[in-house]
């Protein structure tokens, strides 16, 4: 199995996910301008699952296209509320609209990734769990936001499913490793094929 790849993304979750399964990983963000592109694919009428999928390609390929023969991955997760794509946050107050949204409601959490080789794309894989919110009060939702640090918000959408998100949730349907941005299984089989 392949076990050296570069990430084109700077999340510390999906780089602790790799770290633990042995794959060795160099860092290299992409720093496309996800807005732009996620504005311009909602005019289209693109579903959150082809959201994630473009942006996880884009990643990926821009970072390989300077890499020659260099194996990159990227990744993307958005959240789908009823067609509606929900983003990572840009300020505690977004993140608290955010939460009112998904209160008492079942979304999709979305994770795609692609994996690239000389600013192609020759891998990719989507997949999906589903999440149902308790419906909490106000209080217990500005009460959860005060418990989560600003690095964690930012890098994690509204809910880390590995602290204290959890408790938000009365079921949670789906790959453990897909909510936290990362499906490694099928990422593992993919790179041991190589």
């Amino acid at each position: 199995m392949l076990n050296k790849i570069i990430l084109a993304s700077k999340s510390k979750v999906r780089k602790d996910i790799l770290d633990k399964n042995n794959i060795q990983t160099i860092v290299e963000p992409s720093n496309i301008d996800e807005n732009v592109i996620k504005l311009s694919l909602i005019k289209e009428q693109a579903t959150p699952e082809i959201i994630s999928k473009n942006l996880a390609e884009l990643k990926a390929n821009k970072i390989s296209a300077k890499r020659y023969d260099q194996i990159v991955l990227g990744a993307d997760s958005v959240i789908d509320l009823k067609g509606e794509l929900i983003s990572k946050p840009e300020n505690r107050e977004e993140a608290m609209q955010i939460l009112r949204k998904l209160n008492g409601q079942s979304h999709f959490l979305i994770s795609s990734v692609c994996i690239s080789k000389n600013g192609l794309m020759i891998w990719n894989y989507t997949d999906k769990a589903k999440l149902t919110m308790k419906n909490l009060s106000e209080n217990e939702l500005k009460n959860y936001l005060s418990k989560i640090s600003d690095e964690d918000l930012y890098a994690y959408n509204v809910y880390q499913i590995e602290g204290e998100g959890r408790r938000l949730f009365t079921s949670i349907e789906g790959d453990e490793d897909t909510i936290m941005g990362l499906p490694i299984k099928k990422i593992k089989e993919y790179l041991s094929s190589l």
